[in-house]
């Protein structure tokens, strides 16, 4: 399929909508009623810090919503008022957070069902409205919604059709996408469904595997089967890596995103010298503004003298686990939650272990004055943070009654 002609007709077409409707001032009102906090703009405008009782609170001065979720969110709650009565549909969750997606059903937007690992597109009648959520969809479910005469609105970060821009233009050029990413995440498979010749690395180390490949060779069959779920169908190393393009997850750390680049870079200059490097290799700046910013400012506050940290968004959050990961990599305690119902007393805790695994901790706020520091992914509203802290607050403050 000639992608880039698909997108650019279902843009053009009728039943196709990424501008919103012309209710941003009522959907405003409602997104700051819901979602906003005077408890962390006070935060802010102390200077991200505020102190009560034993604890002092220092917060990450960027986190929480981005533009594109702020965007994807209020457009899909102007799809609903443009729509009153219509079924409406999301593809996936509109954002990973929970309360949020939450809110989605009690608005009676559906989403589509998930039957044995493949959605189940059935329940979606003609006339419905389907929302692609921030992270996008794949082609195939765009081209599937679109011969079915759905109403279609797109909230697809633009930062993410700006990957998928790249992706083209490695297929234009035949090089192989090389997409840092994992493979199972709904904006890696939007991606790769834009793309030509594909590999997922989800990390450095696979990376190097790869560029390994490409200077001496390897097994095959080995390389085919560690990568079986993560690259286009007929895949050859020995073909496929003599022309590579560089693409990536817009929410994965920001400095290994450019490793892998600056890895391949010289993997290709080393192969095929510097008068051929340019047909080789292809680099684009695809890292996303939001997630840059918060891990820097993550990067900042984990240098501060800190007794805790708190790390607050979905579990399925892929750029809130790379915040959380920022933290642990500096040996801090560190906790990763998505809602304060995590925060079960003074004493316990549950939380999000990198590996994925729901952990219980015991004892985990300790005594007499502390610092706890605060950081959320682009993807928590305000409100959930505010809750978090006031707890913490409540808890210490028991604590220092009893």
């Amino acid at each position: 399929m000639d992608t880039k002609t698909f997108k650019r007709t279902l843009q053009h077409s009728e039943n196709y909508n990424r501008k919103g409707f012309g209710h941003q001032a009522e959907v405003a009102t409602q997104l700051q009623s819901e979602y906003q906090s005077s408890l962390i703009q006070e935060i802010r405008d102390r200077n991200y810090t505020l102190q009560r009782g034993d604890v002092t609170i220092r917060l990450a001065q960027a986190f929480g919503f981005c533009w594109g979720v702020e965007r994807a969110v209020a457009m899909a709650y102007e799809t609903r008022k443009h729509f009153p009565t219509e079924r409406i549909w999301i593809t996936n969750e509109i954002i990973h957070n929970p309360s949020v997606n939450q809110r989605m059903q009690e608005m009676q937007v559906g989403f589509i069902p998930v039957e044995a690992g493949n959605k189940d597109f059935s329940v979606v009648g003609n006339n419905d409205v389907v929302i692609l959520p921030a992270f996008g969809a794949s082609v195939q479910e765009m081209q599937l919604l679109s011969e079915k005469g759905c109403k279609i609105v797109d909230t697809t970060c633009p930062w993410v059709s700006k990957v998928w821009n790249t992706v083209e233009k490695h297929k234009k050029g035949d090089h192989t996408s090389i997409i840092h990413g994992k493979y199972k995440h709904e904006e890696t498979i939007a991606t790769s469904s834009f793309a030509g010749k594909y590999l997922i690395v989800l990390n450095l180390k696979e990376a190097q595997y790869v560029a390994d490949y490409i200077l001496h060779g390897g097994n095959r069959e080995e390389f085919l089967q560690k990568f079986a779920k993560a690259c286009s169908a007929g895949f050859d190393p020995d073909k496929d890596l003599e022309r590579v393009g560089i693409a990536n997850q817009t929410t994965m750390l920001k400095g290994e995103t450019e490793q892998i680049g600056k890895l391949f870079e010289h993997t290709m200059l080393q192969k095929y010298g510097p008068v051929e490097l340019n047909q080789h290799f292809q680099s684009f700046n695809t890292i996303c503004d939001a997630t840059q910013e918060r891990q820097d400012a993550m990067l900042e506050l984990v240098q501060e003298n800190l007794d805790l940290m708190i790390v607050i968004g979905g579990f399925n959050s892929s750029n809130t686990t790379q915040l959380q990961q920022i933290s642990q990599e500096r040996g801090l305690s560190s906790y990763h939650i998505d809602v304060v119902e995590r925060i079960k007393s003074v004493n316990s805790i549950e939380h999000r272990q990198l590996n994925g695994e729901l952990v219980t901790t015991e004892n985990w706020l300790p005594a007499g004055k502390i610092v706890v520091g605060v950081t959320s992914g682009a993807s928590t509203p305000d409100k959930v943070v505010e809750d978090v802290i006031e707890k913490i607050f409540a808890l210490k403050a028991t604590a220092a009654v009893v």
